[in-house]
């Protein structure tokens, strides 16, 4: 079978998974510790990162983005970056908006300080981190809610993986809490949309060992 290795709130693993489910794929989740740097691990995937996709016949691809965009291309049926070189360009570029400029400025100060340095004992959390990716989160916040209001989904008309890049990092931010989703209408009303997709919704059955989620976070009508 087809195996994801994937760790819960790496946002990386999350856009991956709903990309399998939406093409309609079946595959297996195994948990990788990245952090453990396992040699079996490390053999495979010299970066130790996650996620990464061993196909039935072995052939091995890592890192997220590359993953998606070869699961575009080999199995074509839905496509989730486009169909033409523009739609194509700007689902790149709200994908990247999410992959860098997000995890940088909310991801790493909220995941990584609340969550992460406890997993790995990494000393304690920054207080002035936390500060600012919450501050951050306010006007990634608002740019989801900018374009919401002007295009039926984030990269133009159709669902893309501009909308999977976005409710996979969010939802690891929602994991903790930290989603203030009443000031914010419309990208909570947006984020309603991708949580109620039937490949969106294994994620919010994720529980993490010790750290379980907030109430709302599989709650669909929250």
């Amino acid at each position: 079978m087809r195996m994801l290795y994937h760790f819960w709130l790496c946002p990386q693993s999350r856009k991956v998974r709903i990309v399998l489910k939406e093409k309609g794929l079946d595959f297996g989740l195994e948990l990788e510790r990245p952090w453990e740097l396992r040699d079996g691990y490390i053999e495979v995937n010299p970066a130790g990162t996650t996620p990464l996709l061993v196909e039935e016949n072995g052939a091995h691809v890592s890192d997220g983005q590359t993953i998606c965009e070869y699961l575009d291309e080999a199995y074509p049926d839905r496509r989730m970056i486009g169909f033409d070189p523009l739609s194509r360009a700007e689902t790149r570029r709200v994908v990247a908006w999410f992959d860098q400029k997000f995890a940088l400025e909310v991801g790493e100060p909220l995941v990584g300080e609340k969550l992460l340095k406890r997993m790995t004992r990494g000393g304690e959390p920054s207080s002035a981190a936390i500060r600012a990716g919450q501050h951050n989160l306010h006007i990634h916040l608002d740019y989801i809610g900018y374009l919401a209001e002007r295009r039926t989904w984030l990269a133009g008309d159709e669902f893309s993986l501009a909308d999977i890049a976005a409710g996979a990092h969010l939802s690891c931010i929602d994991y903790l809490g930290d989603v203030p989703w009443d000031q914010h209408p419309q990208a909570r009303d947006w984020y309603a949309r991708i949580k109620s997709r039937p490949a969106f919704r294994p994620l919010l059955a994720d529980h993490i060992p010790g750290f379980p989620p907030p109430k709302h976070y599989a709650d669909l009508d929250f």
